[in-house]
C-alpha cells in the first residue's frame, strides 16, 4: 500500500521500490487503485495498468496532468537509497528522474486538493517505455477519447522543475543502397552496396542542423546516422546496405514535411519511414500556460525529445513538461533525482492547482 500521507520524496522511494518495467506494471496501477479507494472528490477509472482520477466541481476549466509509471529495465540500481553529492541530496535508483519523482507528486496532490480551483484530470500510464502501439496513454486516447477534454495538460516529464514546451517531432528511415554479389576474389564482377552508401554518410556529416524559432523558443533539430548493416560474409561483396538515419524537427515542420525534407536531400536512394511522431508546438499562448508559467516562475525553455505532450497537442490540448529530475540522467545507470526539485515541482503544482476558482 502507498502511504499518501508521506511526504512525496518518501512517496517517491515507495514508487521506485515498487519494480514496474514496461510490461510489468500492473503491481503498481493495482497500489495506485487501492491508495486513492477512499477519495470521494475523486472519479476512479481503469483501463488495462492506465489509471485516472478526476474531480467533478464543475470548474469552468479543467486540466490534464499525466505521468508514465513503467520504467526501462533494472540494472541493479534497486532498491533506491539517499546518497549526498557536492552537497547536494539525491535519491538514487530505477525510476527516480524518468519519471516516477513526478508521478509520486502527482499522487500526493490527487489525494490532498479536494476543492482545486480548476477541475483536474490526473492520468498514470503504462508502456510509455516501448513501442508506440502499446503506449497506455495512445490506448486511452482510442478508448476513452473524452478523458482528454481540457483546456491545458502537464506532462510530468523530467525538466529540473522547470518548465518545457511542447517538443520536436521525431522520424526515423531506413535509406538503401544496392549492387551486385560476387566472390571477394573477383570484386570486380560485382557492386559493393556498402560503398555505395559512402554518400549517405557523407551527406549526414555535412549537414547543418536548424535551430527554429517557435512561439519565442528556439527548438535545435538534428540529423543523425544511428545504425548501418550491411554484408553476406566475409568473401562476398554485398549487394545491400541499409542506413539507419533519425531526423529529429522542430513542431514548425509537420511529420510530412520532415519526409519530404529527406526525399529531397538524399533524392536517388531508396527510402523507407520505419517511425514517425508529430511534433507539438509550446502552447504557452493559452490563459491556463501562462498562469501555470507566472506561478512556477523561471524561463520557460523548448523540449528537444519527442514527449507525449504531444498526443495532447494532437487533440488540440496545449501541454508542457513539468517534472523533477534531470533528463540527463533518466535510463542512466545512476540514475538519481535532486530531492530538493521533487519539493519545488510539488510545491509549483500546488500553489497554481490551490489558487482561486477560476
Amino acid at each position: 500500500m502507498l502511504d499518501l500521507t508521506a511526504t512525496s520524496i518518501a512517496l517517491t522511494r515507495q514508487i521506485c521500490d515498487l519494480e514496474s518495467v514496461s510490461g510489468d506494471e500492473t503491481a503498481l496501477a493495482d497500489a495506485i487503485v487501492a491508495a486513492l479507494d477512499g477519495f470521494d472528490h475523486l472519479e476512479i477509472i481503469r483501463d488495462g495498468d492506465t489509471v485516472v482520477a478526476r474531480t467533478n466541481l464543475g470548474r469552468a476549466q479543467r486540466v490534464v496532468i499525466a505521468g508514465h509509471i513503467d520504467t526501462v529495465p533494472l540494472n541493479d540500481n534497486l532498491p533506491t537509497r539517499y546518497e549526498t553529492i557536492d552537497g547536494i541530496e539525491y535519491l538514487w535508483g530505477r525510476g527516480t528522474v524518468d519519471m516516477k519523482a513526478g508521478v509520486a507528486v502527482q499522487l500526493k496532490l490527487a489525494a490532498e486538493l479536494s476543492d482545486p480551483g480548476v477541475d483536474v484530470t490526473w492520468m498514470w500510464y503504462d508502456h510509455e517505455e516501448v513501442s508506440d502501439d502499446l503506449n497506455g496513454l495512445g490506448r486511452l486516447a482510442r478508448n476513452r477519447p473524452d478523458l482528454f477534454a481540457g483546456d491545458f495538460a502537464i506532462l510530468g516529464e523530467p525538466t529540473r522543475s522547470q518548465i518545457e514546451g511542447g517538443c520536436n517531432g521525431n522520424l526515423r528511415v531506413e535509406i538503401r543502397t544496392f549492387g551486385l554479389r560476387s566472390h571477394s576474389a573477383r570484386s570486380w564482377v560485382g557492386e559493393n552496396a556498402i560503398h555505395k552508401a559512402a554518400p549517405i554518410l557523407n551527406i549526414l556529416a555535412a549537414y547543418q542542423a536548424r535551430e527554429v524559432e517557435v512561439e519565442g523558443l528556439v527548438y535545435r533539430e538534428g540529423l543523425n546516422a544511428v545504425g548501418i548493416t550491411g554484408g553476406v560474409a566475409g568473401n562476398i561483396i554485398p549487394d545491400e546496405c541499409m542506413v539507419h538515419v533519425n531526423y529529429r524537427f522542430a513542431p514548425s515542420r509537420s511529420g510530412d514535411e520532415a519526409v519530404a525534407h529527406l526525399r529531397e536531400l538524399f533524392a536517388g536512394y531508396d527510402l523507407t519511414v520505419v517511425d514517425r511522431a508529430e511534433g507539438a508546438r509550446p502552447g504557452l499562448d493559452a490563459p491556463l500556460a501562462r498562469e501555470f508559467l507566472n506561478a512556477v516562475g523561471g524561463v520557460a525553455t523548448p523540449k528537444y525529445g519527442w514527449t507525449d505532450v504531444a498526443r495532447f497537442s494532437a487533440l488540440g490540448v496545449p501541454a508542457v513538461n513539468y517534472g523533477p529530475g534531470d533528463p540527463l540522467k533518466a535510463h542512466a545507470d545512476d540514475e538519481r533525482v535532486a530531492v530538493a526539485e521533487i519539493t519545488a515541482c510539488e510545491n509549483g503544482l500546488r500553489a497554481w492547482l490551490s489558487a482561486s476558482v477560476r
